[in-house]
């Protein structure tokens, strides 16, 4: 009875599996395991990264727009617009969120030390900047969509102004990126003498130098220029048109806000795309 009872676990041990057949209706098949599709979907997945494409759109548009009215196109045309408009709607109503992270980052900036006061300085004074252009910013969307009972040339100040605070951040982020390179540069300098240093030491005790520390900052510090010029680029893509969208009348192209624009936006997704 036990033997029998052996051989059939033996029996089912070593028995076939038997294959599915293969399923019109598999379509997961056709798709082999890939990293960038899963990138792209933590990506999207956040507001961050669904903004900065949408950015991209949104700024290329105006490019493909002047393009094709040029070659006398005008339906093609209007048929982007009529994208690029709702777009440019839903990047406002994401922006709604935007005070919420912003006093995160006003109580992280009273509440720890800063690499200099005169950064400690100047993000107060964007934060205050923020503070005063989102409000304003969505007022004129509600405004603008007749959402709350205010009139064109209301709508329009509103606009204005939101744009003049959003212009002075971009003024203040110029100064503030120049003392970011400043206190680069003096720790580049520093890091460099504490080598030099360690390189008489090992030659007067004939043990070699480790460089490790050294090399890790100075990799750190690397990125750390990187970021300082990618932000220049983006700050740069938004110097006009901040200072275009604070006028009341202004001769800037539509197409140029899409050149700029796009640069910024490129820039922008980048970045999110990188820290995603």
């Amino acid at each position: 009875m036990a033997a029998a009872s052996k051989q059939e676990v033996e029996g089912d041990v070593h028995k076939p599996v038997a294959k599915q057949a293969p399923s019109i209706l598999a379509l997961g098949k056709l798709f082999p395991a890939n990293p960038t599709l899963d990138h792209a979907v933590r990506f999207l997945s956040q507001v961050r990264g669904t903004d900065k494409t949408l950015m991209v759109v949104q700024y290329f548009s105006k490019i493909v727009i002047w393009y094709f009215l040029k070659r006398g196109r005008d339906s093609t045309a209007q048929r982007i617009k009529n994208l690029a408009g709702p777009i440019s709607d839903f990047r406002i109503l994401l922006r709604y969120y935007g005070l919420l992270p912003l006093v995160q980052w006003m109580q992280y900036v009273d509440n720890n030390s800063s690499p200099s006061p005169l950064l400690l300085l100047l993000d107060r004074l964007q934060n205050i900047c923020n503070l005063i252009y989102y409000p304003l910013e969505h007022i004129y969307w509600l405004g603008a969509h007749e959402v709350i009972p205010i009139s064109m040339e209301k709508t329009n100040k509103i606009a204005i102004w939101s744009c003049r605070f959003w212009a002075a951040y971009v003024f203040l982020q110029f100064i503030h990126l120049a003392e970011e390179y400043r206190l680069y540069k003096a720790r580049v300098q520093s890091v460099k003498a504490q080598i030099k240093t360690a390189d008489a030491k090992a030659k007067e005790t004939g043990e070699p130098a480790d460089k490790t520390v050294y090399k890790s900052e100075l990799a750190s510090l690397k990125a750390e220029k990187t970021g300082i010029i990618i932000n220049t680029i983006i700050n740069t893509g938004y110097l006009p048109l901040t200072v275009h969208w604070s006028l009341e009348k202004s001769s800037f192209p539509d197409v140029g806000v899409g050149m700029f624009g796009g640069v910024a936006a490129l820039a922008q997704f980048y970045v999110a795309w990188k820290s995603s």
